[in-house]
């Protein structure tokens, strides 16, 4: 059956839609199946996000169609898909009156992405007016206040040199904890690798307590701050929460040094919201885990990395990763820093909406995935700023010396970017970053060719 006369509306102008503020936008890339329309199967596919079936239906009223989700913009050659969703159609909450993210994701990318007429859609984009950033929460915490805890400058307090625990399974809680203090002893933050939890091997209660411990011993060796990323995921909200409250009470008077990692993709929004709300005195660690089922670029159905940081900020992620822009061992590359400008920046022109976030915190990206000394000062250069947390595993404890040498190769390494040295020079009086080219020799033969002769070395 062709909707298109009820749910496609080609006259529609973004920059009205946009200027009335009452619709959130969302572009997809569609490809409709061989013998369907281009438009038709757009119209279908906006019924079904919103008020529509793929029949009539006798309870149908004017009121109903007033809230009809709306095509008003299709680029067949380029299966540029675009569709209006006014406000009045996402659930709210009873108890407060906010949005949520599970009724945006209902809506746009739910029972759509399995119809029968669709080759493919997949979200690139979408856009938010005032009202919806107003009754999202956004981030209670931001990289603003690391630096404070870290005793920086609250204002461009530059890069939280950090690690994964390595290997990410495995350990027991004594070797954990001493995995911990060797990184802490050189660089800032730890986070839990995010299938770290209570295994039977490490059981929480036993393992907390001691990295507790060795966080103190660190602060008390280098007279410096140091920060933990405990892992709180949980199918049960009430296990999130007894894990949450068990942390805190074992850090104490350090609890404050405490963020809280919780695998977003796979846990979902529930999981984001219910930190978020619980523990909003903790910065809020957004994992992506499991991301690329539907974010690669050899997904077809679903949304980008790009929609998914977006919506991460609107759920009140304090940090979330966005890969290494080609950079590191993710699939990536470098115009990836999209998702990270996004995030960060209170105004910004997407791959196809402007937006703007009122005032809403920011949401610190955060670097992982094969990074370390020596790719850092590329990525640098790339995104434009070192105002990140890396989280470098096998950067750290792969180094040549310590892990502590690793987290200076790490820190030395954005000094190197920050002064706009040659980094081969930069390692004659920087002994740990040096010492990275010999822990990480692939990679220097890749990235600076000739510098075993440059630093005098043998090969």
């Amino acid at each position: 059956m062709d909707q298109s006369k009820r749910y496609a509306d080609l006259s529609l102008t973004e920059a009205e839609l946009i200027a009335g503020g009452q619709h959130i936008l969302c572009a997809y890339r569609m490809k409709p199946k061989a013998g369907h329309g281009y438009l038709e199967a757009a119209a279908h596919f906006a019924a079904e996000s919103s008020t529509g079936t793929n029949v009539e239906v006798c309870t149908t009223d004017e009121f109903t169609k007033g809230v009809d989700a709306l095509v008003y913009h299709i680029d067949e050659a380029s299966e540029d898909m675009r569709i209006a969703y006014p406000l009045d159609l996402f659930d709210r909450n009873i108890t407060d009156g906010r949005m949520m993210m599970v009724s945006f994701l209902t809506l746009t990318i739910g029972n759509n992405q399995g119809m029968g007429d669709i080759e493919h859609a997949k979200m690139v984009d979408f856009y938010v007016p005032r009202r919806a950033i107003e009754l999202f929460d956004g981030p209670s915490r931001g990289i603003a206040d690391l630096w404070r805890t870290l005793g920086r400058p609250v204002v461009d307090g530059g890069y939280i040199s950090g690690t994964i625990i390595k290997p990410k399974l495995g350990l027991r809680p004594e070797p954990f904890a001493r995995a911990a203090y060797e990184f802490w002893l050189g660089g800032d933050f730890i986070k839990n690798d995010e299938p770290q939890g209570n295994q039977p091997f490490a059981p929480m209660k036993q393992t907390i307590p001691l990295v507790y411990d060795a966080m103190k011993r660190a602060m008390d060796e280098t007279g410096e701050a140091k920060l933990f990323s405990a892992n709180i995921t949980a199918d049960d909200h009430h296990e999130m929460v007894a894990r949450g409250e068990f942390i805190l009470e074992t850090f104490g008077p350090d609890a404050d040094k405490v963020a809280f990692l919780v695998d977003g993709y796979v846990g979902g929004p529930g999981m984001i919201t219910t930190a978020r709300r619980h523990f909003a005195n903790q910065f809020l660690h957004y994992h992506r885990a499991g991301h690329g089922a539907i974010t690669s670029p050899s997904a077809k159905r679903g949304y980008t990395a790009y929609v998914l940081a977006k919506m991460s900020r609107l759920q009140g992620a304090s940090g979330i990763h966005v890969g290494t822009m080609g950079y590191g061992k993710m699939e990536g590359d470098k115009d990836d820093r999209a998702a990270a400008y996004i995030i960060e920046r209170d105004s910004y022109q997407g791959p196809v909406y402007p937006q703007e976030w009122y005032g809403m915190k920011p949401t610190v990206p955060i670097i992982s995935g094969g990074m370390n000394a020596l790719r850092l000062p590329g990525f640098f250069d790339n995104l434009g700023h070192g105002n990140v947390i890396n989280t470098a595993g096998g950067g750290a404890y792969g180094h040549i010396d310590s892990p502590a040498a690793g987290a200076r190769s790490l820190r030395q390494a954005y000094d190197c970017w920050k002064a706009g040295a040659d980094p081969v020079e930069w390692a004659r009086d920087h002994f740990e970053f040096a010492r990275a080219f010999e822990s990480f020799p692939q990679d220097a033969e890749l990235l600076y060719p000739g510098w075993r002769q440059k630093l005098r070395l043998a090969a």
